[in-house]
């Protein structure tokens, strides 16, 4: 007897993959809040400030999925998607991520934040920019972005170890954290893969090209990690641990997912791919007029975040 239409070869495909980007998402949710937790607490263990693990043990923890899929598309030759995913994903991370957190909760946002990573972050933005004007990233441009995350991370060892008064004192320390930790991470990361790949299958039954799978889908797909983990970071008081993951998110694509993956293949980027860090550019500085003007993100400001995620569609920019 034969099956019925709707069980088709192609239909029961795509009903598998919605069923694992479903399911994708459930478990990045339950990695991320058993990653943010142990995280926390650890930091407080050892004296370390909520916003500085945001910016390192969190943000490199979420920015695992950009680096595995952008090394790998790096490794076989796909430059293409290897660039789209670190721009689409940065864009993603600041209009999506930090907007929804925003209309979800005023965020306040330390001084420091302000006068360090804001200033970074737009610093790497503009570095960005040089390094895919000639449409190629080549492998020295790969190890000097590599070299300036490096000196990075020096700068906040040595300079971001003071407490943020406005992040709630954590819970004690528990007996299985480090298990959490690593149990969270390694949840948030495959599930962040399986997600990728349902959702690329997904493109490809429609017929997307692979600079769009790349530069939104996958964008999309890599990002979710940073967006489960910023809103339960925010739901659980730590508004430190939400913006600073976006902010150390954002800097790591580029200087570390980019760099290294230039740095073991050079990269050839089309002019789409400027025109997205063009795009990017602009949405930094519109977030960094918003900080400074007020020390916060409001729900008018997150609602035009939001808002231009959906004008970049419209205008072919994806």
């Amino acid at each position: 007897m034969p099956l019925p239409a709707y069980l088709s070869d192609v239909n029961v495909g795509v009903l598998s993959s919605l069923v694992l980007f479903v399911v994708a998402v459930a478990l990045l949710w339950v990695g991320a809040e058993q990653f943010v937790e142990a995280a926390v607490r650890l930091a407080r263990r050892f004296g370390v400030s909520a916003t500085v693990v945001g910016l390192t043990v969190v943000a490199v923890g979420t920015s695992l999925p950009e680096l595995a899929v952008t090394v790998e598309a790096s490794l076989a030759g796909r430059s293409v998607l290897a660039v789209g995913n670190v721009v689409g994903s940065n864009i993603y991370n600041i209009a999506v991520v930090l907007g929804i957190v925003s209309l979800v909760r005023l965020i306040h946002i330390p001084q420091r934040v302000l006068h360090r990573d804001v200033l970074a972050v737009a610093g790497a933005t503009a570095l960005l920019l040089v390094v895919l004007f000639d449409g190629a990233v080549s492998r020295l441009e790969g190890v000097v972005l590599l070299a300036v995350y490096a000196a990075y991370v020096v700068v906040l060892v040595r300079y971001g170890s003071a407490p943020d008064h406005q992040t709630p004192d954590a819970d004690p320390p528990k007996r299985f954290d480090t298990v959490r930790l690593l149990g969270g991470l390694v949840v948030v990361v495959v599930a962040g893969q399986v997600l990728v790949g349902a959702a690329v299958s997904l493109a490809e039954f429609v017929g997307v090209s692979d600079y769009v799978i790349g530069a939104t889908v996958v964008a999309f797909g890599t990002s979710t990690p940073e967006l489960a983990v910023s809103i339960v970071a925010l739901n659980r008081g730590r508004g430190g641990v939400s913006v600073g993951n976006v902010l150390g998110s954002n800097l790591l694509n580029v200087l570390v997912v980019l760099g290294l993956a230039a740095a073991i293949q050079p990269l050839s980027a089309s002019a789409a791919a400027f025109d997205g860090a063009l795009w990017l550019a602009g949405l930094t500085a519109l977030l960094a007029i918003a900080l400074w003007s007020g020390r916060r993100l409001t729900r008018p400001e997150g609602g035009l975040l939001v808002g231009s995620e959906a004008v970049r569609w419209l205008l072919g920019f994806g």
